[in-house]
């Protein structure tokens, strides 16, 4: 192992079949900000939580991937807010908010794409 390295944060790319309607999701429904869209492509952020869409109309959808479609746990503060923002704003909920017995309080969604994000708080 190189304790020379370090990781300063991650970016999730992920494909969708129509790279305007996910971009408008992410923006209107989960309050990313877009940084950079072209060819096929669109970066957006919310604070430390990076993805970049890619457009691929003819793949399979996540959806269609079951439960390879989980690709991000993001940890966080203030839990009860986002989970609040995200319900009253109509985005699918998967599993509701509650503390974990491995001391997480956690809830997750799902994107118009079928991607799922688990979110999750330490139990202090």
């Amino acid at each position: 192992m190189n304790h020379k390295t370090k990781i300063t944060g991650t970016r999730y790319v992920l494909a969708v079949k129509d790279l305007a309607k996910s971009a408008d999701f992410y923006q209107s429904k989960l309050g990313f900000r877009s940084v950079w869209c072209e060819g096929g492509w669109h970066l957006l952020y919310r604070e430390k939580f990076v993805v970049m869409l890619g457009e691929c109309p003819d793949d399979r959808s996540a959806f269609e991937t079951v439960n390879h479609s989980w690709f991000a746990y993001i940890d966080m503060e203030n839990i009860d807010i986002l989970y609040q923002e995200y319900r009253s704003g109509n985005v699918e909920i998967l599993s509701e908010i509650e503390d974990k017995p491995w001391g997480q309080r956690e809830f997750s969604i799902r994107t118009i794409d079928g991607h799922r994000i688990m979110f999750g708080q330490e139990i202090k």
